[in-house]
């Protein structure tokens, strides 16, 4: 059985990316930047009403627009339109004007229908329904454990809060998008993806094509979240139109259309209610919880899987707990997956409560959180980060920060139960007789350095460097990899390279007759091939790998309390990964976690029209993101636990900085603000020096 070596010279070092001279260069070639020989544009016509009777599309004037290649429409006959923005039609042209122009000439028969776009509307029995002869929200779905009402009884400390987040757009920087060519010989989509392998498969089933006929290649991508796993509409809209036009279709969305139609993470509005003995351990607790994943989140298509459920109590052993949850559904585009599905919302609602109680029992957060988290790892994270941070010399009691600009401190924790290896992951290499390797798999670099993790595995088991070895993904023809979601792309690659790493070398030293062809013998070996280059295979193998990641983080703000900003000066992110692979890669993934976990505390939030169930917020002007100017400093520890094998980082990274902000934040000012994003109206309204700011959460 294959295993990691004990002692190891790029495994766990720093291995810059090995593709970063064709980033840097603008060498990479990205989904947007493909022109196949006679490419088209494509655009979506979409619905400028969130709800509406569609009794017919005519598209005879836009087919006549000089230009136009293809019109192709969604549905026969008479359908429902659901949000603002839902895809009523797409054309091809040779250029955008014309296409511009097309969807213009397009007649859409439509009868405006009654909608509603915030959940606390749509929770309203006489709010108009999003789905007509179903409510927006179905029975609550409800756990319990414990005696939760005497157990209440017994507290001698009892906090109740109303914690609420928003709903947040993934904004990659790269827009979802596809460039699709249909012929004869069958369809080759080159997608910006985070699944090249879920991408045929959709391509396959809603074309009806064989799937030996479809070829999906991701050569660079700039960014995924969770939104990008298939073809989405707009996928299969570009194939749609290649076949009519008979000639390649680039489609990729704008920045209006990601704020519509391709996903986002659910609201939560989190009432919570929880209780502790004199002694500081937890004992009671009770949450009801509701959220909207859009339109999806009711009627016929159910809320399963929406994200909206949250995993409560978070982190934190209670003997006595019961949660209630809700799914609302809303004229709105639908929840996708967005990096640690449910996890940040409860972690905000969760950690919130436990600085709460932690200040009405007297004790400090961080000895409250070590009382009662049952996990070793994270009591071992807690004690490395309190040290690193200096909590001790920096705690004080809320509000007790002097001048117009308080500082705080809070800290919060993360869990991920994923992050383990996918089983069917395969892949190969070809050695060849002047000694040169490639290696190719069926997985996606969606950005987190995974070309640079097989070329790191490969040379420390190979006795080469990073640098001889060539990597290839990106593109169905190769053997077939994972998705790169759930943190779960490392685990999945660094094990199949492994296997086949020893599956090579057995291979080679067995033709070669050298004995051991690692290293300085590799050349040597090679030579004895001939002529003709040895292929090896390799797939996933147990025990290499493993699921369950935790993270502790600590942060520090200043605010101004004649201003209301809050300036994030530093994070400290305590995380272990497992073995580690490559320390850069990885400390740029908690970077990124990080930054993505601030953007959500600070500044993201979608906002609705209620008058026209359009997002007023749609592009980088207006709905805000951390710029570099607002990136704190960045402390990231890792706990290297190679017993334990790879595990994924993408996840827990992100997961509890919003809730250590919002912590600091309570610290400094003693008052809490509980509702995300942290804003300074709404560090304002809680110190009573404006009127309450109006939710526009939805």
């Amino acid at each position: 059985m294959s295993s990691w070596p004990s002692q190891t010279k790029y495994i766990g070092a720093e291995t810059r990316r090995i593709d970063a001279p064709q980033k840097v260069t603008g060498q990479a070639r990205y989904s947007s930047d493909i022109q196949a020989p006679g490419w088209l544009y494509g655009m979506i016509l979409r619905s400028s009403l969130p709800a509406a009777k569609i009794g017919g599309i005519n598209v005879d004037k836009a087919r006549q627009i000089p230009g136009i290649k293809a019109v192709v429409t969604l549905g026969d006959g008479e359908r429902t339109v659901h949000f603002y923005g839902e895809e009523l039609a797409a054309v091809a042209g040779t250029t955008k004007q014309a296409c511009l122009d097309a969807l213009r000439a397009i007649e859409v028969d439509a009868t405006p229908m009654p909608f509603v776009v915030h959940e606390t509307d749509a929770k309203k029995t006489d709010s108009a329904k999003v789905w007509e002869g179903s409510p927006n929200f179905g029975g609550p779905s409800t756990r319990e454990h414990g005696d939760v009402d005497s157990a209440f009884s017994e507290c001698a400390a009892i906090i109740e809060g109303f914690y609420t987040t928003p709903v947040q757009i993934h904004n990659p920087m790269e827009t979802h998008g596809n460039t699709v060519s249909w012929t004869d010989d069958g369809v080759t989509c080159w997608a910006s993806t985070q699944g090249i392998s879920s991408v045929k498969d959709s391509l396959s089933g809603a074309l009806q094509v064989d799937q030996s006929q479809v070829r999906v290649i991701t050569e660079y991508m700039g960014g995924g979240f969770g939104a990008k796993f298939n073809a989405g509409v707009e996928g299969i809209l570009a194939a749609r139109l290649s076949r009519e036009a008979k000639a390649p279709v680039r489609m990729m969305l704008t920045r209006f259309d990601e704020a519509l139609a391709v996903g986002n993470r659910p609201s939560s509005f989190q009432k919570i209610k929880m209780g502790a003995l004199a002694d500081g351990t937890l004992h009671a607790f009770e949450m009801d919880n509701y959220g909207t994943a859009g339109f999806a989140a009711g009627g016929a298509t159910g809320g399963g899987g929406s994200g909206v459920e949250l995993p409560m109590p978070y982190l934190y052993r209670v003997p006595n707990s019961r949660v209630s949850q809700t799914v609302v559904a809303v004229n709105a585009g639908s929840a996708r997956a967005f990096r640690a599905p449910s996890n940040p919302p409860a972690s905000y609602g969760m950690e919130s409560a436990m600085d709460d109680l932690a200040v009405k029992l007297g004790m400090d957060p961080v000895e409250f959180r070590l009382k009662n988290d049952p996990n070793p790892i994270r009591q071992r994270e807690y004690a490395i980060g309190v040290e690193k941070f200096g909590w001790k010399d920096k705690y004080k009691k809320p509000g007790s920060s002097p001048g117009i600009v308080k500082t705080g401190v809070g800290c919060a924790g993360a869990a991920w139960p994923a992050g383990g290896g996918t089983r069917s992951t395969k892949g190969e290499a070809s050695i060849y007789p002047d000694g040169s390797v490639e290696f190719r798999l069926g997985v996606q670099d969606i950005g987190t350095g995974t070309r640079t993790v097989i070329a790191v595995v490969a040379a420390e088991l190979l006795g080469l460097t990073p640098e001889q070895i060539r990597v290839r993904v990106g593109d169905t023809n190769f053997p077939p990899g994972p998705g790169s979601g759930g943190s779960t792309t490392c685990p999945s690659v660094a094990p199949t390279v492994n296997d086949i790493c020893s599956n090579a070398l057995q291979q080679l030293q067995t033709l070669s007759g050298v004995a051991d062809a690692r290293g300085d013998n590799w050349y040597a070996a090679c030579k004895k091939l001939g002529v003709t280059p040895l292929t090896v295979h390799g797939q996933w193998q147990p025990g290499l790998s493993e699921s369950r990641a935790c993270g502790v983080q600590f942060a520090e703000v200043a605010v101004d309390t004649e201003t209301g900003f809050v300036t994030l000066k530093k994070v400290v992110a305590v995380h272990d990964c497992g073995l580690i692979i490559d320390k850069l890669t990885l400390e740029s993934q908690i970077n990124g976690g990080v930054i993505m976990g601030m953007g959500y505390a600070l500044y993201e939030e979608r906002v609705m029209d209620d008058l026209s169930g359009v997002v007023l917020n749609p592009n980088f002007e207006t709905y805000k993101l951390p710029g570099i100017a607002d990136v704190p400093d960045i402390d990231v520890v890792l706990i290297n636990m190679p017993e334990r094998g790879v595990i994924g980082i993408g996840e827990p990274a992100t997961v509890p900085t919003a809730a250590a902000i919002g912590n600091a934040v309570a610290n400094a000012l003693g008052v809490r603000v509980s509702s995300l994003p942290i804003t300074p109206a709404k560090v304002l309204a809680a110190l009573g020096k404006v009127p309450p700011v109006a939710s526009t959460t939805t």
